[in-house]
């Protein structure tokens, strides 16, 4: 399959193939004060495992949900029973934010079949389908750790893209935060973005009901930011969640190796040594 989203439709109709795999990977902002394991534990869609963004993730440094290293992601996710044969289905709650995230960790970790729910456990729920609570024990199998590295930014390989045309920079934050309008919600980051950034909100990808625009719509969104679908894009965000929305929806109009900037405006605007803009 081309596209990387899956309806609920489908999904439901292969509930019980066990060549599939669900995963919620449900997060939420610290402001919107929810939980996604909790959220999890009181219903999910059934056969699915949950993926701890916060948890499976470096915890040598202070940024937040930062990529483990490829050999402690293959042990974390070998206990969720995720096999590289399997095809891994990804959602969340809020319709396609987080679940994104978990796709792109997981394509850059060496899994090639992933795919995001369309809607997320949104969408499932509003269509009534079936659902289970409490914690799935799932079988632990052995996974081989694996690493793609094109489809991952550091700090450095962005700072080398400042004033260079190599690569595009796209912003998945919203408007006032990207301009420098309003204080960042981390304290000591400061506002702003990257010179020479582009702007796409990533919310502005999404339909009312969650579920992601169409590949024609995705695409006239970016041309009318200002980038260039025929050269190499880097997708950046807060703090590398919804930077994932987009490699996904550019994944939808078939430029499927945008890479992600990990540390994404956390760590570029919370340091002093790199260059802030603000305004459009």
């Amino acid at each position: 399959m081309s596209d990387p989203l899956v309806s609920t439709a489908w999904l439901a109709e292969r509930l019980d193939d066990p060549a599939i795999r669900i995963v919620d990977g449900s997060w939420w902002m610290p402001a919107e004060a929810r939980s996604g394991r909790a959220e999890y534990l009181e219903a999910h869609i059934p056969g699915a495992v949950f993926f701890d963004i916060d948890k499976i993730a470096d915890r040598a440094t202070d940024l937040p949900h930062m990529l483990p290293s490829p050999e402690a992601f293959a042990q974390a996710v070998g206990q969720l029973g995720l096999s590289r044969d399997a095809t891994v289905v990804a959602y969340d709650s809020f319709g396609v934010r987080a679940a994104a995230r978990v796709w792109w960790t997981l394509r850059v970790m060496g899994f090639e079949k992933v795919f995001v729910l369309d809607g997320g456990f949104r969408a499932w729920r509003a269509e009534g389908r079936p659902v289970e609570s409490g914690d799935l024990a799932a079988k632990p199998v052995a996974v081989g750790h694996a690493f793609e590295p094109a489809l991952l930014r550091n700090l450095d390989d962005v700072r080398a893209l400042i004033g260079s045309s190599a690569e595009q920079i796209v912003d998945a934050r919203g408007g006032p935060r990207f301009r420098g309008e309003v204080p960042e919600p981390r304290e000591g980051v400061r506002s702003g973005h990257m010179p020479g950034a582009r702007n796409i909100p990533f919310d502005s990808l999404l339909e009312p009901d969650g579920r992601m625009k169409p590949a024609a719509e995705l695409a006239s969104i970016f041309r009318e930011a200002g980038v260039d679908l025929d050269r190499p894009i880097v997708t950046t965000c807060g703090s590398g969640i919804t930077a994932s929305v987009l490699a996904l929806a550019l994944a939808r109009i078939g430029r499927d190796r945008a890479a992600v900037y990990d540390g994404s405006w956390t760590e570029w605007g919370a340091r002093p040594d790199t260059a802030v803009v603000t305004g459009a």
